[in-house]
């Protein structure tokens, strides 16, 4: 017994993983700059895996018309499947990085599947730059639409850049740092497990506000998620001490009460800091592209402005490429913490 307790012990919180992560964050940072979202999703290759293989059979199973217990019990149980093969799924990746290491290469190469980074700068600077040269070029509305599951032809321009702002916060939280952090305390198949639930959530969970099929998948990406989204918040909030006309004063700000806060199903605490940070209001009313219509909440200090254009988008990229570099500087700091406990 105390045999095992030490060999489970030693599997979480492993330092070693540090590495991995920053290899694998470095990886897919350089190959979603270069190729760009794949299929127009800027989000992590397996949620495009995942999404393949139940998106479709949610939507069969999500039928609003069914009663609201009924839809509730559907939800519970693709998520429990999914949960189950993406369990199944990191221990395959696991045996893998095991069986045929290639000096930590295989790690590494599966690691950055849960990933994105470069492909979400490459999403967002190509709307950036079609928008300060007012042009309309193929494809820039399309990766922003899908990988927000938001119909931008619903909305104005102002419409679209907040929309590429929150996506900037909630992919940095939900497609790096949750499962980064939930990589290094349960290795491959904790982050999968996490991965799968962020996917569940962003394609069945509606911000929050669908009804039934949404509620379990949402719930469980919630008490996986909350404690990371704390701190991407923190790395936004710390981020716009670098950023140009940001003010760490109001990005501390969106930590005090509760009143223009995200709730954490429509981005929650990350969003809130970028919003404060750059003291504009996010969020807002939109139509998923189911063409469902979304009454989200508004994000941001009393007075700000949503009316937003590319020199505000281009501020929050800045603070996600500055949020980043953070989040890198963190972990190489535990990595030289956890090497002098050693």
């Amino acid at each position: 017994m105390e045999n095992f307790l030490i060999q489970w012990h030693a599997q979480l919180m492993d330092v070693d993983r540090i590495p991995v992560i920053l290899l694998a964050m470095l990886l897919c940072s350089i190959v979603g700059m270069v190729s760009g979202p794949l299929a127009g999703n800027a989000y992590p290759f397996l949620w495009q895996v995942f999404d393949i293989l139940f998106g479709k059979l949610g939507e069969r199973m999500d039928r609003p018309n069914r009663p609201k217990a009924d839809l509730v019990f559907r939800g519970f149980m693709t998520a429990s499947f999914m949960v189950f093969i993406a369990a199944l799924t990191g221990k395959i990746f696991a045996e893998l990085s095991i069986i045929e290491p290639a000096y930590g290469v295989t790690q590494v190469l599966l690691l950055s599947l849960l990933f994105t980074a470069g492909s979400i700068w490459f999403s967002l600077l190509r709307l950036y730059f079609a928008m300060e040269q007012d042009k309309v070029v193929e494809g820039v509305y399309y990766a922003i639409a899908r990988s927000s599951r938001v119909n931008l032809a619903a909305g104005d321009d102002f419409g679209v850049t907040r929309t590429a702002m929150a996506l900037s916060a909630r992919s940095f939280d939900k497609g790096l740092v949750a499962p980064a952090l939930w990589f290094f305390i349960g290795g491959f198949p904790a982050a999968c497990i996490y991965s799968a639930l962020a996917l569940a959530s962003w394609r069945f969970g509606k911000n929050g506000l669908g009804a039934g099929f949404g509620i379990v998948p949402l719930a469980l990406e919630r008490l996986m998620g909350m404690i990371p989204s704390l701190f991407s918040a923190i790395f936004i909030t710390l981020a716009s001490t670098f950023t140009p006309t940001a003010r760490l004063h109001k990005g501390l700000e969106s930590w005090l009460g509760h009143k223009n806060r995200s709730p954490y199903e429509q981005g929650g605490a990350p969003l809130s800091a970028l919003a404060w940070a750059l003291n504009v209001s996010l969020g807002g009313a939109v139509q998923d592209l189911s063409g469902v219509a979304l009454k989200g909440e508004w994000v941001g200090p009393e007075g700000a402005t949503a009316q937003l254009d590319h020199k505000h988008l281009r501020r929050a990229i800045y603070i996600n490429v500055i949020a980043h570099i953070l989040f890198i500087a963190s972990l190489l700091g535990a990595y030289m913490w956890g090497g002098l406990l050693l």
